[in-house]
């Protein structure tokens, strides 16, 4: 148990895609520090068996990220229920992998949606709350947001985009006593990326990746992770930590990529593998027309 137990006791945190993966693991750790957290998504009933196995008061709600609207009034009945909004766990995520070329438009768009721009609405949903708590806002990235990888083209370049989005939000709020994090995460054992090894595509990517690169961690220690960087409102937690070099070559890793791609993707044909995870699905399936 890391030394600010007390730190978060008491406080009301949110976190987004909290029905399952890093989601449902970084809130379970968040309410065993004492937070009382409000979980959001897509998957009703899986959020609220999530809500009540927590120890602390927590609630759900089913709302879409992607949908302004329904974020401010779930902000609203956040604050009436459970408090002012101390920390923002943007966790909501789905991906997509396959050939650009072939991919469906709608899919495309759909991961860009969800994983950049439910993350500025998540945040502007939150930040009269943060503000007035002088909170923590940890925005979950990706090594995609690094080193985009062929085959993952909505997602690297959503994952690129929520780094940048954080960056220039940090500057914005910290004068005004908000911290912002950006989380870089690799392959970590959620349902998405056991939904990635079926696909032949995205199970030769990572087996094209250097040997470092392709361990999958457990999602426990992830959130391990993510919550003492909410604890120390970090600017930046890398996990694993090696990934902190990566930053260091990145202009570097465009060049390394293609070479990669000519010698070893680019021999196959490989299909798209339509919006991975069950948080994927349940995403199309609450689509809003």
């Amino acid at each position: 148990m890391s030394a600010d137990k007390h730190v978060l006791r008491g406080r009301t945190a949110v976190v987004t895609g909290a029905a399952r993966g890093v989601g449902k693991a970084v809130a379970r750790q968040l309410a065993e520090r004492g937070a009382h957290v409000a979980l959001l998504g897509l998957e009703e009933e899986a959020l609220a068996e999530v809500a009540a196995g927590l120890p602390t008061p927590s609630q759900h709600w089913h709302v879409d990220v992607t949908d302004d609207a329904a974020m401010s009034a779930a902000a609203e009945g956040i604050r009436s229920r459970l408090g002012r909004v101390a920390i923002v766990v943007a966790n909501a995520g789905v991906a997509e992998g396959g050939p650009f070329a072939d991919s469906d438009p709608d899919t495309w768009r759909r991961v860009i949606e969800v994983n950049l721009v439910g993350s500025s609405i998540t945040a502007r949903a939150f930040l009269p709350d943060l503000l007035g708590t002088r909170g923590y806002y940890l925005q979950i990235a990706s090594l995609a947001s690094i080193g985009a990888a062929p085959m993952m083209s909505a997602y690297c370049a959503s994952k690129a985009g929520v780094e940048s989005f954080a960056q220039s939000l940090r500057a914005e709020v910290s004068p005004r006593g908000v911290g912002v994090g950006t989380a870089y995460l690799n392959w970590t054992d959620t349902d998405m990326i056991r939904d990635a090894d079926q696909h032949a595509v995205l199970r030769e990517l990572r087996a094209h990746m250097p040997r470092p690169a392709r361990k999958v961690y457990p999602v426990e220690e992830v959130a391990e992770a993510l919550v003492r960087a909410v604890e120390r409102r970090a600017p930046t937690v890398y996990i694993p930590g090696w990934l902190r070099n990566v930053q260091a070559v990145r202009a570097l890793l465009p060049g390394l990529v293609t070479r990669l791609s000519r010698q070893e993707l680019m021999r196959s044909d490989f299909s798209s593998t339509g919006l991975l995870g069950d948080g994927g699905r349940a995403a199309v399936s609450g689509r809003r027309v």
